[in-house]
């Protein structure tokens, strides 16, 4: 897909840091002479409120999903306290709870209490920050919800090797796709950190490969790459001619429909699309996504005798209950 170029930068234009999601309401950011976008609930409280929420989710929120989902989770409160002509001074426990109350007839469990921690993690930065004197949320509790199971969509082993199996190889994008669809199934990696692969993070030690991970909370986890693996790796970086630039983007976006790659990194969505356009080429009808093969990848490897313990430190897990979500043998019909 054809990527737009970048904004143009220099001494004469500082780039403009834009709140995720279309957060809506434009005022003159407080001693740095940009302009940026804050929800109309802050803005309306003044340059210091408009600005702490500027540095909530510039400076203190490190992870571009997080930014996101709690870009939505904040706009979508600040139009809801709007609409019900509520200042950000007034807002008290009873607000918040009668919102989450509302949130959970429209939305799941997980996705209400998401919201709720975005509104409590930034009304506690406002009151570090001197803007109001009480967290309104801090008293509201969220919905239950236990997980004994993960509900990813998950592709069994034939499946997998199916859709390996149907990537034309001949062509350098069939190439690359393979190879990232590869390492998250061997490596139980999840995108984010796969796509932010450079070249030097795939690198020899002993008599193996090895891949470099940079996990989601700042972690770096090294493994050995499968020989399956270390075969398909090798034939996308010889035959993209990416080998000598160490520090380039591994995983590479596509130049339209020319088969060429760029220099720019490939982004989530872009795999995301990449794997649904190649499980419907191959006939797939499980609805997978880039999260599927990981707990794919956790399956075949369990079922095949491997250790939880073992799997738990390959997907680079805390804790072994998480690692166990994604065994997914039991869904498995043995046949008799």
């Amino acid at each position: 897909m054809t990527e737009n170029p970048d904004p143009p930068t220099g001494p004469e234009r500082l780039p403009e840091p834009r709140l995720p999601n279309g957060l809506r309401k434009n005022i003159p950011a407080l001693a740095v002479g940009i302009t940026t976008v804050v929800p109309a609930l802050f803005a309306d409280a003044g340059e210091r409120a408009a600005f702490s929420v500027i540095e909530f989710f510039t400076a203190q929120i490190r992870n571009p999903n997080t930014r996101s989902a709690y870009g939505v989770a904040v706009r979508d409160f600040s139009a809801w306290c709007g609409g019900r002509g509520l200042a950000l001074h007034q807002l008290r426990s009873p607000h918040v709870a009668l919102y989450i109350e509302e949130l959970c007839a429209q939305y799941a469990a997980p996705t209400v209490k998401q919201r709720l921690a975005a509104i409590k993690m930034l009304f506690d930065w406002l009151i570090i920050r001197q803007v109001v004197e009480i967290n309104p949320a801090a008293a509201v509790r969220g919905p239950k919800y236990i997980v004994t199971k993960g509900l990813t969509p998950v592709a069994d082993g034939e499946e997998a090797k199916r859709l390996l199996e149907s990537i034309d190889a001949t062509k350098l994008i069939g190439l690359r796709d393979r190879a990232l669809i590869a390492l998250l199934l061997y490596t139980f990696a999840r995108v984010s950190a796969a796509t932010g692969m450079n070249v030097e993070d795939y690198y020899p030690q002993g008599r193996r490969f090895w891949v470099r991970l940079h996990e989601k909370g700042g972690k770096q986890h090294d493994m050995p790459a499968h020989h399956v693996l270390e075969q398909y790796i090798d034939e996308y970086v010889s035959a993209a001619g990416i080998g000598s630039d160490k520090s380039s983007p591994l995983f590479r976006s596509a130049a339209g429909t020319t088969g060429r790659l760029t220099g720019r990194r490939m982004h989530r969505l872009d795999a995301l699309r990449m794997i649904g356009r190649r499980t419907r080429a191959a006939g797939i009808t499980t609805a997978l996504s880039c999260h599927s093969f990981r707990a794919t990848g956790i399956t075949i490897y369990l079922k095949r005798g491997g250790l939880l313990e073992h799997a738990q430190k390959m997907a680079a897990h805390a804790s072994a209950k998480t690692t166990k979500l994604y065994d997914r043998r039991e869904d498995q019909v043995t046949p008799r």
